[in-house]
């Protein structure tokens, strides 16, 4: 069983867990998310495409990401999610936390945290080792390319996290 911490709207930690996709949460409480978007030096970033079995957003482009589990760290949490995702050891490479935006849900038990980061790390398809139970293909997109499918409305998070796609400096 997979629990998740369960923080105040100041983002410090309550001291309490949740299980994981409970929506117990009381208006003013939150639990962490994490989203890793991966950049190549020549500006293109690595987006996947969600399984069609998905319940929400099936076939939606996305970056990697993922809630934060108990006792784990922002930083650990989003290096195991695209570890986990994408096959991919961004522990070392250049880069880190962005920003971090809040949603709120009231009345859901749904309110998180989101940590966005960016890593650049000079990487190719044969890097890469997809989990194929959330993913359905892949691909290296331009900026331009990730606002199209933002456009088309099959790009997750994009108005919350454009900004983390602005030039690589």
């Amino acid at each position: 069983m997979e629990y998740w911490d369960i923080y105040d709207a100041e983002k410090h930690p309550t001291g309490r867990k949740m299980k994981r996709n409970d929506w117990c949460l009381k208006d003013g409480e939150y639990h962490l998310t994490v989203l890793g978007v991966v950049a190549r030096p020549d500006g293109t970033y690595l987006i996947t495409k969600r399984v069609m079995t998905k319940a929400w957003a099936p076939g939606w482009w996305e970056v990697s990401g993922g809630a934060a589990q108990a006792g784990e760290s922002s930083e650990e949490a989003v290096c195991r999610e695209v570890r986990e995702e994408t096959g991919l050891d961004i522990s070392n490479a250049e880069g880190g936390y962005v920003f971090t935006y809040k949603r709120e849900n009231p009345g859901e038990g749904d309110n998180y945290f989101v940590d966005v980061y960016r890593f650049v790390l000079d990487i190719d398809e044969n890097d890469l080792k997809l989990q194929r139970e959330e993913t359905d293909g892949y691909m290296f997109a331009t900026k331009e390319e990730i606002e199209n499918f933002a456009k088309e409305g099959i790009f997750l998070h994009y108005d919350s996290i454009k900004r983390v796609f602005e030039q690589l400096q």
